[in-house]
Parts: C-alpha cells; sequence; structure tokens
C-alpha cells in the first residue's frame, strides 16, 4: 500500500518520499515494500503493535538502520539503499546531509549529564552547522520558551524530571532547525503523570504546522494531533488515512481488531490504577 500525502489545504510540498523500503534483519524480513510520501507541515502517526515494524521505518528514513532496498528523498536530495558500500567516504556524506534534514527523539532523552539544558541545545548547531554562539544561545532560549522550560536553560539534566528531559530533548532537535522531526514512541518511558507535558508540547508543534513522523501508542493524542494515522502490521501499511477514517471507522478488519485489542487493553490498566475500585 502506497501512503499519499492529505491534499489538506493547510499542507505544502511532498518533503518526505520513501519508496520501496525493504529491510531485513538476517532472515527476519522486517520491512515488506514500505511506500510513504509526507507533506510539509503535515503530522503523520505510526501505529500498530510492537514488532509491526514502525521504529525500524524511522529508523532507515534518516539512515539509522540502512535499507536493504529501496530509496528515501527528503527534501530534495535521494538516497538509495546500498549496503554493500555504507562505509564509504560518499556513502557517509550523503547519510550526513540527510541527516541534517532530520531531527530524532527517541524513547530515552540523551541528554549530555555533563552540560546544562543551554549546552545541551546550542552544542550541535555551533558544531555542526556553524551557527554563531549568539545566535545559537537566541535561538535555544526562544525554543525552550516554547517547551516551557525558559527558567530550566542552566540547570543539568539530572535535575530535570523525565517530562522536562524529553522536553529539552525536543527543543534541542528544533535547534538544528530540521526539515522534519521523528519521534520513536517519545513518552514511553515517562511515569504517567509526565505523559501529559509532552504530548502537550507534541500537540502543539503539530497544529503549528511542524512536519512530524511519529511512532506512539497514545490514541488520543494521535486524534488529536495527527493529519495522517498509518496503521502497520507485519511489515507492511496496511491502513492509512485521516484519524476519524483509520481510528474512528477502519476499513480494514486488522486494524478494527487492533483498536479493539489496544483499548481494551487500555481500559484494563486505568480500571486496575483506579482507586475507586
Amino acid at each position: 500500500m502506497t501512503v499519499e500525502p492529505s491534499e489538506a489545504p493547510h499542507l505544502g510540498e511532498v518533503i518526505v518520499d520513501a519508496r520501496g523500503i525493504e529491510k531485513y534483519f538476517g532472515r527476519n524480513h522486517v520491512l515488506k515494500g514500505i511506500d510513504l510520501k509526507v507533506r510539509r507541515r503535515q503530522a503523520v502517526m505510526l501505529i500498530g503493535r510492537s514488532g509491526s515494524g514502525k521504529t525500524t521505518l524511522i529508523r532507515c528514513l534518516n539512515f539509522l538502520e540502512e535499507p536493504t532496498m529501496g530509496s528515501v528523498e527528503i527534501d530534495g536530495l535521494r538516497v538509495e539503499a546500498d549496503p554493500l558500500h555504507a562505509n564509504t567516504r560518499a556513502r557517509r556524506e550523503q547519510i550526513r546531509q540527510i541527516r541534517l534534514r532530520t531531527g530524532m527523539l527517541f524513547q530515552e532523552f540523551n541528554l549530555f549529564p555533563h552540560m546544562s539544558v543551554l549546552a545541551n541545545c546550542i552544542e550541535a548547531p555551533m558544531r555542526v552547522r556553524g551557527v554563531p554562539e549568539a545566535e545559537a544561545v537566541a535561538t535555544a532560549g526562544r525554543l525552550l520558551e516554547k517547551v516551557g522550560l525558559a527558567d530550566k536553560r542552566d540547570e543539568y539534566p539530572e535535575r530535570l524530571s523525565g517530562g522536562q528531559k524529553q522536553r529539552v530533548a525536543i527543543a534541542r532537535a528544533m535547534c538544528m532547525e530540521p526539515k522534519v522531526l521523528m519521534f520513536d514512541e517519545p513518552t514511553s518511558a515517562l511515569d504517567p503523570e509526565l505523559v501529559g507535558e509532552v504530548l502537550t508540547v507534541m500537540e502543539e508543534l503539530a497544529h503549528e504546522g511542524t512536519t512530524m513522523i511519529v511512532v506512539t501508542h497514545e490514541m488520543h493524542f494521535a486524534r488529536e494531533a495527527a493529519d495522517t494515522v498509518v496503521y502497520m502490521d507485519e511489515g507492511r501499511i496496511i491502513e492509512a488515512g485521516p484519524p476519524e477514517q483509520v481510528l474512528g471507522d477502519p476499513e480494514d478488519e486488522r486494524t478494527k481488531t487492533f483498536l479493539h485489542r489496544f483499548l481494551s487493553s487500555f481500559a484494563d490498566r486505568e480500571h486496575a490504577h483506579d482507586p475507586g475500585t
């Protein structure tokens, strides 16, 4: 199945164009011919059960994993899968250029513990992109204010909550001015009471038109923030469309089964944690 970008009027031209993405780990065929297009200002949510290939897909989009076959184009730069030559100098430069176009947020925060919040945010722009210090500091200050952490710029990561660390990680990624932000289940390592503060920031970014590809199990967030929801199963895209269609009235039986089981499991967890039960 090919995921075509939404034609919503607020969206721009295609900025991510992945074609025929295949990925093997040994004999394990993890991705099976993925085609995905994303427009500027589009928020795409990838959902599906664990092991369906969601994380592998976004890691292939910025070549943290080398695809076995296929190609990825981001903001006009197309890179073909080439596992046999992944370590040549020319190939490393191609991948570096692709990664400069993307910002990646992981389950873990990966902040430098010996650096302040501000230093974490300005390190890459200055060292990788050659941004002058004054400009990097000004940009970091603006983005820390956007994620609600302007007053924490001089703190060190050990003094922050998990939710605050993840919000710093979002600001740090945005300081590189990526063309697209990619999130790999950014709230899965957080305590439940901290999830909301991160999702609120992400939802605001989506509504402001930040181009995003998000692996998530947060269905309410997907419903509120997504332009397109993509359901994956066994390495394939099974269904894709607006959240009201995929989450509210899915067409494929596999999507229906996943959502029913997921929502039933969520209801059971909520019941177990309800102090009134």
